[in-house]
């Protein structure tokens, strides 16, 4: 079997169109995207689609075709300084890596992939806008979020989205065979076919279970279908934010703030971080947690986590995790009073029980003559603000404070 190294989708990275897998809407024989590299006129874009499709890829290979120097990225942890770094590179033509020394007089120009592009915040997404505009960078942005939403709409125009989809379990299946070769082992056509379709479109999540099932198994030259399952109980849960672990973790996070548990609940929101989730679905959920659970017992918080949202927003990570820390830390140890929205949802149940029922007359406007003859703005028998058939209810109790 030979050596594995370096992580297997790494390894078996497509160098050209030719040996790309998959996207053929976008780079098959004719389509939009394998005409502008064709011709050599590749704008701006952004890839958007699902993890382990190929963005990454289809970047490179683009650059290739191209004969541009290539640039990667990571929204997570670059900031201004590192982009400020490949535009004086593109600028001033240096060498398209740390690793050249020469300048390539044949090269068409500079491509700067940024992975999650969505992570950047608005005043690092205008500190591009310039250069994408002028054409000193061609930017091609990934994403698995709408970046209609996370995009801002300066840059947004300046750019031409391509949706890719998941890989069919067809493609997955090609792939994996390609990793069989490369490794010289084989595996049983039911394994073949179950890893296929766990991956669920995944082309890395498919290489990574493989590479591990090898690494477990695969001295005797054949992987089982059994191998496979066992591999899959031998690994850590797959932080995946659309499937169970996701909504796990973000619940253990909720549940470790509402036990008061800043420990547990740092933990927790590091899992989260690590794992790539988006920190302002991290910080929204403190900003509900904050009315939800602190509530009346320390009305300051949501303030607070208004301010740990806006935050993130404004600074991005990495530095915006030291916001989030503070902020969960704060309302971890905060006092707790869910009064107030026990109280909202106990009369929204009389609501949908009994419809709308006629407001006290009273409470209700009398800019007409007519309507204060009628009573309308008048006080009655009932002193209650409710409806007649609810006046005797009482929703919020202080004793619940």
């Amino acid at each position: 079997m030979a050596q594995i190294s370096q992580p297997l989708a790494e390894q078996l990275r497509p160098q050209s169109l030719a040996d790309f897998m998959g996207q053929q809407h976008l780079v098959g024989v004719d389509k939009p995207l394998r005409i502008a590299i064709e011709n050599n006129q590749v704008p701006s874009m952004i890839l958007w689609g699902p993890p382990g499709v190929g963005k990454t890829t289809l970047a490179r290979i683009i650059a290739n075709h191209t004969n541009q120097r290539f640039f990667s990225l990571s929204a997570v942890s670059a900031g201004k300084a590192d982009m400020r770094e490949v535009v004086k590179s593109a600028q001033n033509k240096k060498p398209r890596t740390l690793f050249d020394t020469e300048e390539d007089e044949n090269e068409n120009g500079t491509i700067l992939f940024l992975d999650e592009i969505h992570r950047f915040n608005k005043a690092q997404q205008d500190f591009l806008l310039p250069y994408v505009e002028d054409g000193t960078i061609t930017l091609i942005g990934a994403t698995t979020e709408n970046p209609s939403f996370e995009v801002i709409s300066a840059l947004l125009s300046r750019m031409q989205i391509f949706v890719l989809n998941s890989l069919t379990p067809d493609e997955i299946k090609q792939i994996i065979e390609r990793a069989l070769r490369h490794m010289e082992i084989d595996m049983a056509e039911v394994g073949l076919d179950f890893l296929s379709h766990y991956a669920n479109g995944d082309a890395r999540a498919a290489l990574n279970l493989l590479n591990n099932a090898a690494r477990l198994y695969g001295s005797g030259g054949i992987i089982t279908l059994e191998q496979v399952k066992e591999t899959l109980q031998s690994k850590h849960l797959r932080y995946d934010k659309t499937g169970d672990e996701h909504y796990n973790t973000i619940s253990a996070f909720i549940k470790s703030m509402r036990a008061s548990d800043a420990d547990a609940a740092l933990y927790y929101m590091a899992r989260m971080i690590d794992a790539g989730e988006d920190p302002k679905f991290i910080a929204r959920h403190m900003v509900i947690f904050a009315s939800e659970d602190v509530g009346l017992a320390l009305p300051t918080a949501l303030v607070v986590a208004n301010e740990v949202f806006r935050a993130v927003e404004a600074i991005g990570m990495p530095e915006a995790q030291y916001n989030l820390a503070q902020g969960v830390v704060y309302l971890a140890t905060a006092p707790k009073d869910r009064s107030a929205g026990d109280a909202y949802f106990r009369a929204l149940e009389d609501v949908q029980q009994y419809g709308n029922l006629e407001v006290p007359m009273h409470l209700r406007n009398a800019p007409t003559k007519l309507m204060k003859e009628l009573g309308y703005g008048k006080r009655g028998e009932n002193n209650s603000n409710l409806p007649e058939k609810l006046s005797d209810k009482r929703y919020y109790r202080r004793d619940e404070s």
